[in-house]
């Protein structure tokens, strides 16, 4: 008889396309030094838990694969409005420094602004 050996959980599967800039923007989190995202999300997920992002931006037909890590949770009626999800902080890999430069490309100047996000 042989005891069972404990198995990792598969990391779960999230589809994101984004459309727009403004919902880029809202989304992304540059905070995080390899850069992240803000997905929107009522599954029940912990911080450090392995999410793998199927990432589409707008006006770019690839989608990036992003094997990230819940970074943050928003609770389900969080203060101020604040849409329930996680964020996802990308791994620090050369394909996610890419998306990353891809992302502030897109967004450019938005970066600077003092416009609300989903996130900070």
């Amino acid at each position: 008889m042989s005891n069972p050996s404990p198995t990792t959980p598969r990391p779960s599967v999230i589809q994101l396309a984004i459309k727009e800039k403004a919902a880029l923007y809202a989304a992304y989190i540059p905070l995080f030094s390899e850069g992240g995202i803000f997905i929107p999300t009522t599954r029940d997920y912990r911080l450090g838990d392995d999410v793998y992002v199927l990432l589409s931006l707008p006006e770019d037909p690839q989608r990036y694969p992003v094997a990230g890590k819940v970074a943050w949770v928003t609770p389900p009626r969080a203060a101020g409005n604040r849409t329930q999800g996680v964020g996802i902080r990308f791994p620090a890999d050369e394909k996610s420094r890419l998306l990353k430069i891809r992302i502030e490309e897109l967004l450019g100047g938005h970066l600077a602004s003092e416009r609300p996000t989903q996130t900070i």
